[in-house]
This record gives C-alpha cells, sequence and structure tokens, in this order.
C-alpha cells in the first residue's frame, strides 16, 4: 500500500462521510503510516485527561484522527481530486522536473 497522500497540512477541506458529512476546516495533522488526517474542529471527541505536573485534569474536547479517503480538497469553494503534473525546467543547460499538484475539476495548479 502506497503512502502517497495527495492531502497536506494548512489545506482546506470538505468532508465528504460520516457524522460530520459536508462540514469544512483546515488541515492540523497529517500522519502517513495511517493514511490519516486531523481536521480542525471536525471529528470532535471527549477525552477525561488525568491530572499532569501542574495541569490539571477533567474532560477535554478534542479532534479526533479521521480517514483521508473521508475528506477532499476544497478548490474555489468546490470539493475536487488532486492530481500531479509533472513541470520540466531547464537551468544552466540542465533540465529538472518539479512535481505540482492541481485540482481535476479546474486543472488549475494548486502548489
Amino acid at each position: 500500500m502506497s503512502n502517497k497522500m495527495k492531502i497536506k497540512k494548512g489545506d482546506q477541506v470538505v468532508v465528504t462521510t460520516g457524522k460530520d458529512k459536508g462540514e469544512k476546516g483546515k488541515v492540523l495533522v497529517v500522519d502517513r503510516k495511517t493514511n490519516r488526517v486531523i481536521v480542525e474542529g471536525i471529528n470532535m471527541i471527549t477525552k477525561h485527561m488525568k491530572p499532569q505536573q501542574g495541569q490539571p485534569g477533567g474532560i477535554v474536547k478534542k479532534e479526533a484522527a479521521i480517514h483521508v479517503s473521508n475528506v477532499m480538497y476544497l478548490h474555489k469553494g468546490k470539493p475536487t481530486r488532486i492530481g500531479y503534473k509533472i513541470e520540466t525546467i531547464e537551468k544552466d543547460g540542465k533540465t529538472k522536473n518539479i512535481k505540482k499538484r492541481f485540482a481535476k475539476s479546474t486543472g488549475d495548479i494548486i502548489d
């Protein structure tokens, strides 16, 4: 199984399935090992924290990880799939290939 993820930290995404379907947010953490992302304000859980050195315990609400297949990249306010384009740049007689992400719905280069 490939660990190539097309979603990066800081991307705006929309949830496509589950209890938070349709919700939008920014990606805070990307875990390539488990193919999961943590999205700001999505998949909130309550965690019972024990008091730790100087920090009080209590019930804390925080975001839980969601599988990357359950989110889609938001481009100009609409969900879209992401592809890759390889651009060849020539500098000082040498060629260099650079891989760039693009939105499949419009063809615009993301980064």
